[in-house]
């Protein structure tokens, strides 16, 4: 399945960027960087379940979210972008 995650964690506290910083490295692990927040990629159910377990352990529900938008296949979706496109080359061995 194709998915798009974007987070919005709160960075008022020390434990808040700390989340932050947890919060990129396991989208990243996951799925490509695509801006400051967003992320998309594409991932097994079982793939992305996982990461939902994961991001469920760090982030302070009360505080922070994670939104997920799922597709059953990138070409179910159309993208146009305005302005500068992110190239996010770092994922290439």
């Amino acid at each position: 399945m194709y998915i798009i995650a974007m987070y919005d964690i709160n960075t008022e506290t020390k434990a808040g960027r700390k989340r932050l910083r947890h919060m990129f490295k396991l989208l990243k692990k996951y799925l490509i960087r695509i801006q400051n927040s967003v992320f998309e990629g594409e991932l097994t159910k079982a793939k992305f379940e996982k990461m939902k377990y994961e991001v469920n352990d760090i982030i302070d529900s009360s505080k922070d979210s994670v939104i997920f938008f799922k597709s059953r296949d990138i070409k179910w979706m159309d993208k146009d972008i305005c302005g500068f496109e992110k190239d996010d080359t770092d994922n290439f061995l």
